[in-house]
């Protein structure tokens, strides 16, 4: 069995309009021992100018490197969320998410199959996926860097649904990065879940999910950005821990909140159970 850690998506920071660097030294000061960047294609005005989080693979890999280094964090992986689908989208994106990784020092790049192109059919959608998955197999491999699926749109939302992507490819780099709080919003109950891919772990995304949200919207939709502080909300933490201790990999909790305040909640919480 492996080790539990607490990480922190840098989304948390979100609403708080401030940058890559500040948002991993905030993340260290709450405690935090590990962070999940996410990167970006490109430019944009936003994260330029320092009101945003996200890094452009633009960047030297090392930027995110020597940030978490300075910060004394490591970092869980990356979030490189696209649509599987559309290779013309999310193909190059992905493949250059994992050379990010690879430089920079996360060991898993996580996705999932996105918004799905509106003209194409189910079966047609899952070949698409399958192409992009093999392409990005091929370079995941030989870097040593994990693929984390994760459950967040329209196929991804049931257990069979994301088995069905994940037995796409046959390549010991595919992986599951299950989110609790967007299994349990497309009205599954995410411990059975965990029990089935727990085997397959390579990450978590520890979201928890208020009663007023999953009131107004469970069973309407197929996941969110991002949750409530852990131990606020309906997810039951210390199942889930008891659960993901079978891993047979060390795993990291990446939180996903939606505030600082939040963020420093759900790690008191999460260490307490720990």
């Amino acid at each position: 069995m492996g080790k539990i850690s607490v990480g922190l998506h840098l989304e948390y920071v979100r609403p708080h309009d401030k940058p890559f660097e500040w948002a991993v030294n905030k993340a260290a000061e709450l405690g935090y021992k590990y962070i999940e960047p996410m990167v970006h294609w490109g430019r944009e005005l936003m994260s330029e100018a320092g009101y945003f989080h996200t890094v452009s693979m633009f960047d030297d890999p090392y930027r995110i490197r020597r940030a978490a280094e300075k910060a004394g964090v490591k970092i869980s992986g990356l979030q490189a969320h696209g649509p599987l689908g559309r290779p013309e989208v999310h193909g190059e994106y992905l493949k250059l998410a994992i050379r990010h990784a690879a430089e920079c020092g996360a060991p898993v790049v996580n996705t999932d199959e996105g918004i799905k192109a509106h003209w194409t059919t189910e079966e047609e959608d899952h070949v698409l996926m399958r192409y992009t998955l093999q392409e990005a197999a091929f370079v995941a491999e030989p870097r040593g860097i994990l693929i984390g699926l994760e459950c967040h749109a329209q196929y991804s939302r049931t257990p069979d649904g994301l088995d069905r992507i994940y037995n796409l490819v046959d390549s010991p780099a595919i992986g599951i990065n299950l989110d609790t709080g967007n299994a349990y919003l497309a009205g599954q109950d995410p411990y059975p879940w965990l029990e089935r891919v727990v085997d397959r772990l390579v990450h978590l995304h520890a979201k928890d999910i208020s009663v007023e949200h999953s009131d107004a919207e469970r069973g309407k939709v197929t996941g969110t950005a991002v949750g409530c502080a852990c131990g606020d909300g309906v997810i039951d933490w210390a199942r889930v821990i008891e659960i993901c201790r079978k891993c047979p990999r060390d795993l990291v909790f990446s939180v996903e909140c939606g505030t600082i305040d939040q963020a420093e909640r759900s790690i008191k919480h999460l260490n307490s159970l720990l």
